[in-house]
């Protein structure tokens, strides 16, 4: 695909000061020990980023939630990145640069030539600006980066993905579970020269089905690949009755050993968590009390 001309004026209008990049081992955003909130950039100034910061414009605005909107985003042709990771998001005008995973796999990117972002509203300025002030055909640019990632050639082994998200931690998750679909259609089509993925079992938890974001997708990977991919959605303050399709796969309570256990393998299962801070501590134990090594645990804090 093309993008317009025009678009390199937002590219260059912006201030590109760049943090430090390197590898992080342990492939978490490290929480602020300073009573002023990290902003995005100082949070991962350690992780890894791509040095490649595009032009792109928003070609498209969904209302995901009541508090969600869901943006696509027309990008460069040479722009690209890894399922799992986030992109630095530079907003002309706007003097602070969001963070926000990719919610679309690289294969819509190939299809399509554009990204999705799924932005909870907020007083933070970006997802303010993404809430209040943008329209199809606003310009940004936006910065690939992120240690988060699934990524496997096809020659790795198999492995049964096993991904746990809160909230808006679903939007990598999401990225994940698309790629792995996707990669399975690749493999098929090839007659098994592709990546073989195992499986893939989602734990996903919100305070209510309104913030599930990506469910009616979600339960169509799973009863169109029931052998493959799997989900077991949870609700912790649900008021209201819920819709008859949602039923089978509905829990109203937090997130378990219960539902972990039965897909936890220390040899072939590979964890990816998103979420709250405190989430992400108290089930990370649980996994490694079920026998996950912690090495096979790859985890991100959002705040």
């Amino acid at each position: 695909m093309s993008i317009p001309c025009f678009l390199s004026s937002a590219a260059r209008s912006l201030s590109l000061s760049s943090p430090g990049a390197g590898l992080l081992s342990s492939r978490l955003l490290v929480p602020s020990s300073h009573t002023r909130q990290m902003d995005h950039l100082e949070r991962t100034a350690s992780n890894y980023r791509q040095n490649a910061l595009y032009p792109a414009e928003v070609c498209g605005i969904i209302n995901e939630s009541e508090t969600v909107k869901r943006l696509r985003i027309a990008v460069h042709p040479d722009f690209s990145f890894k399922a799992g990771q986030w992109v630095d998001f530079f907003i002309p005008g706007v003097e602070k640069v969001g963070g926000f995973s990719m919610c679309s796999s690289p294969g819509l990117l190939q299809r399509e030539g554009v990204v999705e972002l799924a932005i909870k509203n907020s007083k933070h300025p970006p997802a303010h600006w993404v809430h209040t002030t943008c329209t199809v055909g606003s310009q940004v640019a936006m910065r690939v980066g992120g240690d988060f990632f699934f990524d496997p050639s096809p020659s790795d082994p198999a492995v049964d993905l096993l991904l746990v998200a809160g909230g808006v931690g679903i939007n990598p998750l999401y990225s994940i579970l698309l790629h792995a679909k996707d990669l399975l259609h690749l493999n098929r089509a090839s007659g098994g020269r592709g990546y073989n993925i195992g499986s893939a079992h989602l734990c996903y938890s919100a305070r209510n089905t309104q913030e599930l974001l990506f469910k009616s997708s979600i339960i169509e990977a799973c009863r169109d690949f029931p052998d493959k991919f799997s989900c077991d959605l949870h609700v912790t303050q649900q008021s209201t009755d819920v819709d008859l399709h949602l039923q089978p796969f509905l829990n109203r309570r937090r997130i378990t050993e219960v539902e972990l256990q039965p897909h936890v393998d220390r040899e072939r299962t590979l964890c990816f968590l998103c979420g709250p801070p405190p989430m992400i501590e108290t089930l990370s134990k649980m996994l490694m009390d079920l026998g996950l090594p912690k090495d096979r645990i790859i985890f991100e804090k959002w705040w």
